[in-house]
């Protein structure tokens, strides 16, 4: 796969560069290992993709993971404790709430990664509240959001996100105070349409 694009959130690309460079090559390394065609395997029944082959999220992000894993990035949980405090007084909860946890795909020397091939507000949800969960906890200080591209997404399932959405919204939107420095990442396939050349006849037309 390519990359074939990068927005930054709150100078991500330059805290990447400054002061984890390894981390952000690794991840760079990374998504140009991956041969994209080998997961183009999911024969699509939707109306408007009938019989096309598509590219599988699911057999992507297992393939993501290998690679990760590989470099030694690992998983990371914060256990959630749900208070009781904010209840109404018309309330008794029948049972003591267990909690649950967030979980953040990949983190190594405090860089959180999130790849995201699924719905938009999964994309949203990392950047603007996972991150800062994870970064109020102390364990990452930056982040990066790999997220296909509208070319790339349009070759998988109805309903995957892209990255050109993403970055309008966050554009629009602005900067927070509380905000994670981010790098988002939009990937492609290498197996890009080739552009037509014009003859060199036409060129100084």
């Amino acid at each position: 796969m390519i990359i074939a694009g990068m927005y930054s959130l709150k100078e991500g690309r330059k805290v990447l560069e400054g002061s984890h460079p390894n981390e952000f090559q690794e991840v760079r390394d990374v998504i140009t290992a991956l041969d994209s065609e080998l997961y183009r395997t999911k024969l699509s029944d939707e109306p408007t993709k009938r019989n096309k082959l598509l590219y599988a999220p699911k057999e992507l992000n297992s393939a993501v993971k290998t690679e990760f894993n590989q470099r030694g990035w690992m998983r990371r949980r914060v256990k959630s404790m749900y208070s009781t405090d904010f209840y109404t007084e018309e309330y008794t909860p029948a049972s003591v709430l267990r909690g649950a946890f967030r979980e953040m795909d990949y983190e190594k020397h405090r860089v959180g990664v999130e790849v995201q091939f699924g719905k938009y507000a999964f994309m949203v949800y990392n950047i603007c509240a996972k991150m800062t969960i994870f970064k109020n906890k102390n364990i990452i200080d930056v982040g990066i959001e790999v997220v296909p591209i509208k070319a790339f997404a349009d070759q998988m399932s109805t309903g995957v996100s892209y990255f050109e959405q993403l970055v309008w919204d966050l554009e629009t939107r602005g900067i927070a105070d509380i905000d994670v420095p981010v790098l988002v990442i939009g990937i492609m396939s290498s197996n890009q349409p080739v552009k037509p050349q014009l003859p060199d006849a036409l060129l100084d037309l």
